[in-house]
């Protein structure tokens, strides 16, 4: 969506935006609803041309919104093989992740770098503005360039500050996820969360040891060895449901 609206101002909507509405058969006078992104508002804004591939609309004063999880909730992921990664990204959208870290590790297969990379972060990028679009989040799941973990955990201390912080593990010292996510609800922490999940093959042990000397605490799931884009998913669906029991919560 354009970046920046003001009241009774006509602006051209994007093309896949000006696509849906003509999908949909809207005519001028009926109201759509705009945002942005970035500013945690709804613009409505009336549909004033519909031409063969533009649809100019007015803006109406904004609308704020508030749909989003109490902590700004960071993924960071190794990015799986094949497609899985659009679908993690879309549904962490739904779910409501701030910003979602892409991730290369010892055991990961998917192997990117420089353009490759940049052109992935893109297109991941559009399908996290999409599922806000598809779910009526006014905020876009940020997803950052992608870094090797060695390098992430290596200024962890100065980039995720006061965030608590959560490493997936199938070890026996993990605690029960749903336990840590009523925890931090219960405290009524405003602090963010960063969650921390491996490839395929899952951490070796040396980097789950080296992300617990950084400050990441272990989590379990259960008993069930989830795939690489279940698991991180399985934990944000477990924050959001704790989100519901934090005190003061009036949504």
């Amino acid at each position: 969506m354009p970046h920046a609206f003001a009241p009774d101002r006509v602006v051209a909507l994007p093309a896949p935006a000006a696509r849906h509405v003509q999908v949909l058969r809207l005519q001028p006078g009926e109201t759509v609803l705009l945002f942005n992104g970035s500013d945690g508002a709804e613009w409505p804004a009336e549909i004033v041309r519909i031409g063969r591939n533009a649809v100019d609309v007015r803006v109406a004063a904004a609308l704020p919104v508030d749909r989003e999880l109490p902590w700004a909730v960071i993924l960071a992921v190794a990015v799986p093989a094949n497609d899985r990664m659009d679908a993690l990204v879309e549904k962490a959208g739904e779910l409501g992740a701030y910003a979602i870290q892409p991730l290369l590790c010892e055991r990961s297969v998917l192997r990117l770098s420089g353009e490759r990379a940049e052109a992935r972060r893109r297109h991941w990028s559009g399908v996290a503005a999409a599922a806000s679009e598809q779910c009526g989040r006014v905020r876009v799941t940020e997803i950052r360039p992608l870094r090797s973990l060695a390098a992430w955990l290596g200024g962890a201390e100065a980039e995720l500050g006061a965030a608590r912080r959560l490493v997936l593990s199938l070890g026996a010292e993990a605690v029960a996820a749903a336990v840590v996510c009523m925890e931090h609800a219960s405290a009524g922490s405003d602090a963010g969360i960063v969650v921390l999940s491996g490839p395929e093959g899952g951490l070796t042990g040396v980097e789950e040891e080296t992300a617990v000397a950084s400050g990441f605490r272990r989590v379990g799931l259960g008993p069930r060895v989830l795939r690489a884009d279940t698991a991180p998913l399985a934990l944000l669906a477990s924050l959001a449901v704790a989100a519901g029991t934090r005190p003061g919560h009036d949504r």
